[in-house]
């Protein structure tokens, strides 16, 4: 089980998050962002680690993420990839928590 994919997530919400906020003064944007991105460094620093329940943390962030993009995908590109990303990421760690 790799960690990449839950620590590039994670980066990717963070800056997003903060892209967001600078852009549009969005405050959702960054608490978001910043929130489900360290859900993910989290869950990737345990599935590193392995040491504890880091493959749910990351399957648990990637649900969030995409329950809260999949009803704006359609509106542009960024939530489009974040779906795609999160929807990725979900069926990785999925299937990772289905073989524990």
């Amino acid at each position: 089980m790799s960690a990449g994919p839950a620590f590039a997530m994670g980066t990717l919400c963070i800056v997003g998050g903060i892209t967001g906020y600078a852009r549009t003064k969005s405050t959702i944007s960054l608490v978001a962002g910043v929130s489900v991105g360290l859900l993910y460094l989290w869950s990737a620093t345990v599935i590193q680690k392995g040491t504890g329940p880091g493959i749910q943390g990351a399957l648990g962030a990637s649900a969030v993420l995409f329950l809260s993009s999949a009803p704006r995908a359609a509106k542009g590109p960024v939530p489009a990839v974040l779906t795609a990303a999160s929807a990725l990421s979900g069926v990785y760690y999925g299937k990772a928590y289905a073989a524990l």
